[in-house]
């Protein structure tokens, strides 16, 4: 189903939901009093309100950060490996073709097999880790008689130990959701209470009642939606692809 679709069935459902129970209460409580509660429910409709703002705002900006971060890390990665491939060619053969082969293969395998698996939020298991160690491997026992190749050398192993820290935060980052069942539980008992509470107040007549009511209930259904889609930013709406690692390949020369 379209990410579109998905966000306008979430945000109709809360507004007619919204839009009956308004309608309900109307209809068949009791008026008498009600205009009479209109300060002690604005006080608390303010502080309930405020507080759910703080929170949504809260996740949704994290949420945000985290995919803007996962892709930048995705690159960061990706280029990292580059650098190691390149840095090696400088060393003695058969360093050199080793290193870029098994680049190669890394790669290959996080388009092939790992980016699948992150899009479920599974975990990632595999070759990956071996292959990356076998590189490792191979940079370490390759040999570096001058100060230049020293100077590669190292350099490899620095990009290298770059590779490691971004793969790991990449594979976390799918398999740990950002948003655990308790901010959920507070997220959506908030919402609900925001939505009911202006049920209490009296002066207004049915139609714009239930045009605040249901207009409120959407709007805090669009914002629960948009941290739904944030949580993995490997799927949903937030979808990040491989494009890091294919442009890696390219540069390897093995698009």
């Amino acid at each position: 189903m379209s990410v579109y679709l998905s966000g306008l069935i979430w945000v109709l459902g809360a507004s007619v939901a919204a839009a009956v129970i308004g309608y309900l209460v109307r209809r068949l409580g009791q008026d008498e009093g009600r205009p009479s509660n209109n300060d002690a429910a604005g006080q608390v409709f303010t502080i309930v309100s405020g507080l759910q703002a703080v929170v949504l705002a809260f996740v949704l900006v994290t949420l945000f950060d985290t995919v803007a971060d996962a892709r930048e890390g995705a690159y960061r990665e990706a280029q990292a490996l580059v650098s190691v491939s390149w840095a090696v060619d400088s060393l003695p053969a058969p360093t050199g073709d080793e290193a870029r082969e098994l680049s190669v293969r890394y790669l290959r395998t996080v388009v092939g097999e790992e980016w699948p698996v992150m899009q479920e939020g599974g975990q990632v298991v595999g070759q990956g880790w071996a292959v990356l160690d076998r590189l490792r491997a191979a940079v370490l026992q390759a040999p570096a008689d001058g100060e230049f190749e020293k100077d590669r050398k190292t350099e490899a192993i620095t990009q290298l130990g770059q590779v490691y820290e971004e793969r790991h935060e990449r594979v976390t980052r799918a398999f740990d959701r950002g948003v655990v069942a308790v901010v959920w539980l507070v997220l959506i008992l908030g919402s609900v209470v925001c939505v009911l509470l202006p049920n209490l107040f009296g002066g207004t007549r049915l139609f714009p009642h239930i045009v605040l009511v249901s207009t409120l209930a959407g709007a805090l259904a669009l914002l629960l939606f948009a941290i739904f889609q944030l949580q993995n930013p490997f799927s949903g709406g937030s979808r990040i692809g491989p494009d890091a690692f294919m442009w890696a390949l390219e540069r390897l020369g093995q698009s």
